[in-house]
């Protein structure tokens, strides 16, 4: 038997085809065409299921279920889209409509962010814990979190904005409105704002930097640009990685200490960096944390399924 998970992005519809296990045998994806009407969008996401099987070679009775990771505010009770902001989504019945598309036995929904959490739970980096949260260090910084076994979103189905606590009252403007958002300093975009920045300091003061560099040689500056300058021995490019991991660990401390998760699973191109990431950080955390040195500590680790979480996380929310 076989599930369908479905990563419903702005810019592409991936699907998977998963087997029991976790694993994914088959995928595809099409451009998702946000601005078409949502209607059509459900249509794609039904061939993408139909491809899925014909390809493999496999009958539609054997998949048990099809799980859709949506961006937004996803009502997993009743298969209703809330609201997405770069999707035109509004009140939207998205499970019921692919049902009558797609003969299947159900169709679960989650938001995005919490499916991907839910992936590295079942199967992930987090597997074998009850109490988890996944980060996603990206454009922005997502969040997902799993309490007992199951799926937090709060009672609007809205909750694990974990990017919007504020960490700097007053500070960095954040794209949702608010100023001093742990998205702005933590975020891929707030440390290629970082690095910007730090290149402009050192131009200003006549100092040579590797950051201009490589920076220069790659035509942008990207969430690399201070990370590989720095093990280039570039001082200036220490100090932007380091000021970007004090922030990262001031906010991942805020969620140890809200949720004491038996697991921190990092995702995201950051995350990339794994050790050179991992060794200043967990100290930090470990410093920071209520409890610290007495109470057992929240391994923080790197999230394993990479851009196939939500595929996963969907597939396995049956």
């Amino acid at each position: 038997m076989f599930r369908i998970g479905i990563d419903l992005g702005g810019t592409n519809i991936a699907a998977g085809l998963v087997a029991e296990d976790g694993v994914i045998v088959r995928k595809e994806s099409v451009p998702t065409g946000a601005e078409r009407a949502p209607e059509l969008i459900v249509d794609d996401i039904a061939a993408l299921c139909r491809t899925l099987a014909e390809k493999e070679g496999i009958d539609v009775t054997q998949i048990v279920s099809v799980g859709i990771a949506t961006p937004g505010i996803a009502n997993h009770d009743t298969g209703v889209v809330e609201y997405a902001n770069n999707l035109p989504f509004r009140k939207f019945p998205i499970a019921g409509l692919l049902c009558e598309r797609f003969p299947v036995r159900s169709v679960h929904i989650e938001n995005d962010a919490n499916a991907a959490a839910w992936g590295e739970a079942v199967v992930g980096a987090a597997k074998g814990s009850s109490n988890s949260v996944m980060i996603t260090l990206g454009t922005g910084v997502g969040g997902g979190i799993v309490l007992d076994g199951k799926i937090y979103s709060g009672f609007n189905y809205a909750g694990a904005e974990l990017g919007h606590i504020v960490i700097s009252a007053g500070g960095r403007p954040c794209s949702c409105g608010r100023l001093g958002c742990w998205e702005a300093y933590s975020s891929a975009t707030a440390l290629i704002n970082m690095t910007r920045e730090k290149i402009e300091e050192c131009e200003k003061r006549g100092i040579s930097t590797a950051m201009s560099r490589i920076a220069a040689e790659r035509g942008k500056i990207d969430g690399r640009t201070s990370f590989d300058a720095m093990r280039a021995g570039d001082e200036a490019a220490r100090q932007v990685v380091d000021e970007y991991i004090y922030y990262l660990a001031a906010g991942l401390t805020n969620i140890v200490n809200i949720f004491q998760p038996e697991v921190i699973s990092l995702g995201g191109g950051i995350a990339n960096e794994k050790d050179n990431l991992l060794t200043p950080l967990i100290p930090l955390i470990n410093k920071e944390q209520y409890g610290g040195g007495i109470v057992r500590s929240t391994e923080i680790r790197i999230a394993k399924l990479g851009n196939d979480a939500g595929i996963i996380g969907a597939a396995m929310l049956a």
